[in-house]
């Protein structure tokens, strides 16, 4: 039961690091972020902590207001599973009838590319 208890810290705590992060990059401050976010200043800093697990709605709320993808977030805290975004990724590509053949298969290569990086 402690190993549940320390994986769901791990995730809560990647999850705050990832968002804080995001936010420098985007060079808000907490308190920017959460007025655009729509959350409270003190809730956002708990997420950031890793003390508070934010709702998927929070999340896509703050996803948004960083301008990134719902679904990385969604990833980090254990809403999404990262084979089911990848595979969701790979789908929308080979789906898409504007693309050539050769459009499609140069888009995948460049994703994994860019994944690969990130595997274990």
């Amino acid at each position: 039961m402690a190993d549940a208890r320390d994986e769901f810290d791990k995730r809560l705590a990647d999850v705050g690091e990832f968002i804080r992060t995001q936010r420098e990059v985007a060079r808000m401050s907490v308190r920017r972020l959460a007025e655009v976010a729509g959350v409270s200043n003190p809730y956002l800093s708990q997420i950031e902590r890793g003390l508070r697990k934010p709702s998927a709605e929070i999340l896509q709320q703050i996803a948004k207001a960083l301008q990134i993808s719902a679904e990385t977030l969604y990833e980090r805290a254990g809403f999404m599973d990262a084979d089911s975004s990848a595979r969701g990724v790979r789908e929308a590509i080979a789906a898409d009838i504007l693309l050539t053949q050769e459009q499609q298969q140069a888009l995948l290569n460049v994703y994994e590319s860019f994944v690969s990086q990130h595997r274990p």
